[in-house]
């Protein structure tokens, strides 16, 4: 199986990134973040793992990737995942991606991102994007219990954007949970220099609810109605209803617009809020 594939959500009607590819150099995300989707499709998600002989496949593949390609690093497992601490294989992987001329979005959730930051500065065409679900602490704990702690990610997002472009994926927006955090959290962002703002709304898988659940009881009931009541399946996932999700885009795209932040929403179906690419590739340098 190649390492580098062109990305395909699954032919998801409402999916409008444009045309790219996806890379990963690990199977599988420590994480272990309660709403995961991904683990619902890769096996022994939660046990993270090198790929083998990943670097010497790279090096083969790479060369047959066109010229000004994006490669996204990486849509469903992390790059900065403790592990890499130790095998060093995303640093590995960029230092081979300096050689090429291509555009690398680089989508991570860990401040150890920063170990990486000086090689980073010398790409021509670099989007760096950096996640954040919450600024509470606590519930940050509960529901990215592995992950760098949102302080720590804000220092992150500050210190890369004075060298590079960066994108904050602030999703989920679960209901009830994280929803009222949205201007505080724009204005935050803002001040530590993030340009565009893509966004999401929780979308319920069977594994995934019930690990919400199990840290959340209270909150059963609400988001049963929500989802499974009042909700809409589509594709393998259930959303909340268009009307609710339609509601929670537009106040984010409203603040964001005022803040002078590009925006995007991600697979919800209203790209015609969008500002920008909804992947953050409006922020690409065009390389000569």
């Amino acid at each position: 199986m190649p390492l580098i594939t062109p990305f395909d959500p699954w032919e998801n009607k409402i999916c409008s990134c444009p045309k790219k590819y996806s890379l990963s150099p690990y199977t599988g995300c420590s994480h272990n973040c309660l709403y995961c989707y991904a683990s619902s499709y890769i096996r022994d998600f939660s046990k993270p793992r090198e790929k083998k002989d990943f670097l010497n496949k790279l090096q083969r593949e790479i060369k047959k990737i066109p010229e000004n390609s994006i490669i996204a690093i990486s849509n469903s497992s992390d790059p900065y995942i403790p592990l890499e601490k130790k095998l060093k294989i995303t640093r590995q992987l960029l230092e081979i991606l300096t050689s090429y001329k291509l555009k690398i979005n680089l989508i991570t959730k860990s401040s150890l991102i920063l170990s990486d930051l000086d090689l980073l500065k010398t790409f021509k065409s670099l989007v760096v994007s950096i996640s954040l679900t919450t600024l509470n602490e606590q519930l940050s704990k509960k529901l990215e219990p592995n992950v760098s702690s949102p302080h720590e990610r804000l220092l992150a997002i500050k210190k890369i954007s004075y060298y590079l472009p960066v994108v904050c994926r602030f999703d989920p927006i679960i209901y009830n949970i994280n929803n009222t955090e949205i201007p505080y959290m724009i204005k935050k962002l803002k001040q530590c220099g993030v340009k565009q703002i893509i966004t999401s709304t929780y979308k319920i898988k069977p594994d995934n609810f019930k690990r919400m659940i199990n840290v959340f009881p209270n909150h059963q009931k609400i988001w049963h109605k929500l989802y499974y009541k009042e909700g809409q399946r589509i594709n393998n996932s259930i959303y909340l209803s268009e009307i609710l999700r339609k509601k929670i885009i537009d106040q984010i795209r409203d603040i964001s617009s005022k803040e002078n932040i590009l925006f995007s929403s991600c697979r919800e179906g209203f790209n015609d809020l969008n500002t920008a690419k909804c992947d953050g590739s409006s922020l690409f340098k065009e390389q000569t």
